[in-house]
C-alpha cells in the first residue's frame, strides 16, 4: 500500500498515526532519531490549520497521506506535519519532539546547542537541528530526504492535552514515550 510508510498507515485518522508514530525512526538527510512527541489534528478541529478550507499556506495537508506538511509558526520556526486520511480531507500530525540519535554535530551546528535535550524539543527546534525548511513541504515521507524506520516494538505511551493553542484544548490529541527526557514539556 502506498499510504503505509514504515508500518505506518497515513490513511488512518490523525490521532491514530500520532500514537503510532512514537517510536519510529525519523531522518532528514540522515540527521535525526526516535519520535517521542506528537500531536493530532484534524479538518473537524478548530486547533488545525485545515479547519477553514484549503489555503496556498495549508495546500500541502489536503494533499496524500505519507508526505511532508512544513509551515511557518509566527514567522520565525518551521513545523513539520505529517500528512493522514484521505487525499482533501486535511489531517495531520505534528511532530513535536525526538531524541536525538543521528548526526549529532549537524544539530548541534544548527542550533547553536550542545545539550542533547535542547536540540529537538520542541517542533521548531526540531525543524532547525533536522535542516528542515517550506523546501520539503508537499514532499513524499517515503523518499529522500525523508527516512522512516518503525519501532523495534510498540513503546509505551502517555496522552494529553495539546499545548501552545487556544481552541479545542480539551482533546487529548498529544501524545509521547512514556518516561522521555526529550520531550517539549513534561505531561501531567
Amino acid at each position: 500500500m502506498e499510504n503505509v510508510i514504515a508500518g505506518i498507515d497515513f490513511a488512518a485518522p490523525s490521532d491514530q498515526v500520532a500514537q503510532q508514530l512514537i517510536g519510529t525512526l525519523l531522518l532528514v538527510n540522515g540527521v535525526g532519531g526516535r519520535i517521542v512527541e506528537t500531536e493530532a489534528y484534524d479538518r473537524l478541529d478548530p486547533a488545525s490549520h485545515s479547519y477553514a478550507g484549503p489555503t496556498a499556506r495549508n495546500a500541502a495537508m489536503f494533499g496524500a497521506p505519507g508526505h511532508a506538511y512544513v509551515y511557518l509558526s509566527h514567522g520565525i520556526h518551521w513545523c513539520l506535519n505529517f500528512v493522514c486520511r484521505e487525499p482533501g480531507h486535511g489531517a495531520g500530525v505534528l511532530i513535536r519532539a525526538l531524541e536525538p540519535l543521528a548526526g549529532l554535530d549537524a544539530m548541534r551546528q544548527r542550533r547553536g546547542v550542545i545539550d542533547a535535550r535542547q536540540l529537538c524539543s520542541g517542533p521548531g527546534k526540531l525543524a532547525q537541528a533536522l535542516g528542515v525548511s517550506r523546501a520539503q513541504n508537499g514532499a513524499s515521507l517515503a523518499l529522500p530526504p525523508f527516512a522512516l524506520a518503525p519501532a523495534a516494538a510498540p513503546p509505551p505511551l502517555v496522552a494529553g492535552p495539546r499545548i501552545g493553542i487556544s481552541k479545542a484544548v480539551e482533546l487529548p490529541w498529544r501524545f509521547g514515550l512514556a518516561g522521555s527526557r526529550f520531550l517539549s514539556r513534561p505531561f501531567r
